[in-house]
């Protein structure tokens, strides 16, 4: 059974966390270091999160449909995504067996990588207070 049921739970999730880490006033400066523009595209449900990480422009997350041009594109199952962010996932392992799919420089996602253990607490802590806690023991 898929964590999500549908697309909007997906964005009451995942992509709160990304409105909740572009607000902070630490992190945001450290993802807009990326200077790109990042886009998640999940299946099971469908779903897409599109975020601009470009250090001269306001940081802006889209759901579903966007009109920003990612420059990085990173294509998973939501479960994945979720699991990713709770920090169960193995992603040199995922990218080889092609659970995760990947389009965009390299470089640029790998300026991403040092942040996701500092977003790892976050979500759980969000997922625990929306009462979530079937989310956070996966």
């Amino acid at each position: 059974m898929p964590y999500f049921k549908d697309e909007q739970e997906v964005y009451r999730y995942l992509g709160a966390l990304f409105v909740d880490l572009l607000a902070d006033e630490e992190l945001a400066p450290r993802f807009a270091e990326a200077n790109t523009i990042v886009q998640y595209q999940c299946r099971k449900p469908a779903s897409q999160i599109t975020i601009k990480l470009l250090p001269a422009e306001p940081l802006q997350v889209d759901f579903a449909q966007s009109e920003l041009q990612p420059e990085v594109v990173m294509a998973m199952d939501a479960d994945l995504a979720h699991r990713f962010w709770l920090g169960k996932v193995n992603v040199t392992f995922a990218l080889a067996r092609g659970q995760i799919k990947t389009t965009g420089p390299v470089a640029k996602i790998l300026k991403l990588a040092p942040l996701v253990k500092a977003v790892i607490p976050r979500y759980k802590a969000q997922l625990e207070a929306a009462g979530r806690h079937d989310l956070v023991e996966v």
